[in-house]
């Protein structure tokens, strides 16, 4: 079966003057326009394609690499906004159609919006939704507490931010959790901190416990190779300012000191951290 909006390895059937034919197991064809024809080629090859509908709703296969495929989120520019809906640029030469219902907030020409990518199955068309939490669902969970997890931040709230959570959940960093700046799209990883009743998922950027003092460690060792061996912050440091320099806790900060210290990797002094 060849898949709409997805990667397919298909057959290399025969050569036409429009392009090359491709074929799956089952037979169904679908046409490669000339344009993306390699330079070499013999049939029976395999070629590894996207299929969508062209400018023409008839289905087409196509060598360029699209930004979003089906059942996926990525972050989009609106080239352009009809009385029909928002155009957006997705690396395809037919630009993927956002219609009004499926729009969170009005579109506008030259915004990015975070949006899911599915087909329409009365059209049988791609399109996009940036109403992108009736696409995740927390009824069964996929991921335990502790676990770590990959995270798209989706939107900011009064007390944190919303994260896609393995592009099926929907999860909350907690803003004393969060020690960088972060933007709409932004691709991050993260751990499950705790699973609270209704599934709802609590998610930190920095990993909890013991588990926190490896990576916090090697940042600061990052830090003081990048800066002449010194570092100048003490158990004593502002918190503000061990957040702006290093983007952990104060906490995190004295747990990664402590086990650098431990493996005499580090000397502490009034004025700040030496690398031995």
């Amino acid at each position: 079966m060849i898949h709409i909006g997805e990667y397919n390895t298909l057959t290399i059937l025969r050569e036409t003057d429009p392009g090359l034919f491709l074929s799956d197991e089952e037979d169904n064809e679908v046409l490669l326009p000339n344009r993306y024809v390699p330079e070499s080629f013999k049939i029976w090859d395999k070629l590894e394609v996207f299929v969508y509908l062209d400018n023409e709703e008839r289905l087409v296969a196509v060598t360029d690499k699209p930004y979003i495929k089906k059942n996926e989120f990525a972050l989009l520019r609106c080239n352009e906004v009809t009385n029909i809906g928002a155009f957006l640029d997705w690396g395809m030469v037919k630009e993927l159609f956002c219609p009004f219902k499926e729009q969170a907030f009005k579109m506008k020409k030259g915004g990015w919006y975070l949006v899911y990518c599915y087909l329409d199955e009365e059209s049988n068309r791609l399109v996009a939704s940036s109403k992108t939490n009736q696409f995740l669902d927390n009824k069964t969970l996929t991921v335990n507490q502790f676990d770590e997890v990959d995270l798209i931040a989706s939107h900011p709230s009064d007390i944190g931010w919303n994260v896609i959570v393995n592009k099926v959940h929907l999860g909350l960093i907690y803003n004393d959790n969060i020690f960088q700046d972060i933007s709409v799209g932004d691709k991050l990883k993260g751990i499950v901190k705790k699973v609270r009743p209704g599934n709802k998922l609590d998610i930190t950027l920095g990993q909890i416990g013991y588990r926190n003092i490896e990576p916090n460690a090697e940042k600061i060792m990052h830090h003081l190779h990048d800066n002449d061996s010194f570092l100048n912050l003490t158990d004593k440091s502002d918190p503000e300012k061990i957040k702006d320099i290093l983007q952990m806790s104060k906490k995190s900060f004295k747990k990664a000191v402590g086990s650098l210290y431990k493996q005499k990797l580090i000397e502490i002094k009034e004025d700040g951290i030496y690398l031995v």
